[in-house]
């Protein structure tokens, strides 16, 4: 559909020497990039829309030793079949989650930017640790609207996103990472989902001078990632 033009950007398969895992899902088959195997706590990381997530593997296997990483490609991303849609990254989400949960203690989630949106719907539906969001919005309808002020968003979008609204079904603790001069998702849609998550007492942390795309070139960012799943 043309409405997913506007949303999803999806990125090659690239070589990373990283091990990859296939999960089924809805006969998809999605592929999943394992950082740091065989430790007890894990982290599923959802990335951006135009993301290639095997580029967080260096850093995450530096930064977060003691965790098991999944790095999921959507559908349609890095070699996994399909075409993304809101509904299927659910699916495909809670899939993941399912069968991993069985071999680790515990299970966190990271989601970046479209990542948010997914990570926060799995954090409603399953027993998530902890839950770290990144350039986050409170509905991809929210941003846009702005973004297209003159077309009828509610009406033309098709996968809404909508993160605000799941505050009262999330358990885990929370973590929103802020970027400073965000030109893709304007602060004042990630301000929305602060107040919406407000019930959750979630730990806000803005990182200075950082846009959208280069926040996690700030030694601030896996810091305070760092922290906070201690």
């Amino acid at each position: 559909m043309m409405q997913r033009s506007l949303i999803y950007f999806p990125s090659s398969t690239v070589d990373h020497g990283y091990p990859e895992l296939e999960f089924a899902s809805q006969g998809q088959v999605i592929k999943t990039i394992l950082v740091n195997g065989g430790q007890k706590k894990a982290l599923l990381y959802f990335g951006g829309n135009a993301e290639t997530v095997a580029f967080n593997a260096v850093d995450f296997t530096r930064a977060l030793p003691d965790h098991s990483i999944y790095l999921v490609n959507y559908r349609g991303y890095g070699g996994s079949s399909g075409s993304p849609n809101e509904q299927g990254l659910y699916s495909d989400a809670l899939a993941i989650y399912d069968r991993l949960s069985g071999q680790h203690s515990s299970i966190g989630v990271i989601g970046r930017s479209l990542g948010s949106g997914i990570a926060s719907y799995l954090a409603a539906k399953r027993d998530i640790s902890h839950l770290v969001l990144v350039t986050p919005f409170g509905s991809i309808e929210a941003v846009a609207q702005a973004q297209f002020p003159i077309y009828p968003m509610k009406y033309l979008l098709k996968d809404k996103y909508n993160s605000a609204a799941r505050s009262k079904d999330i358990k885990a603790k929370v973590l929103l990472v802020i970027a400073e001069h965000d030109r893709v998702i304007a602060q004042v849609h990630s301000d929305k989902l602060v107040t919406a998550y407000t019930p959750l007492k979630p730990q806000v942390e803005l990182i200075k001078n950082a846009d959208h795309n280069d926040i996690s070139q700030y030694p601030k960012y896996y810091q305070v990632i760092q922290t906070f799943l201690k």
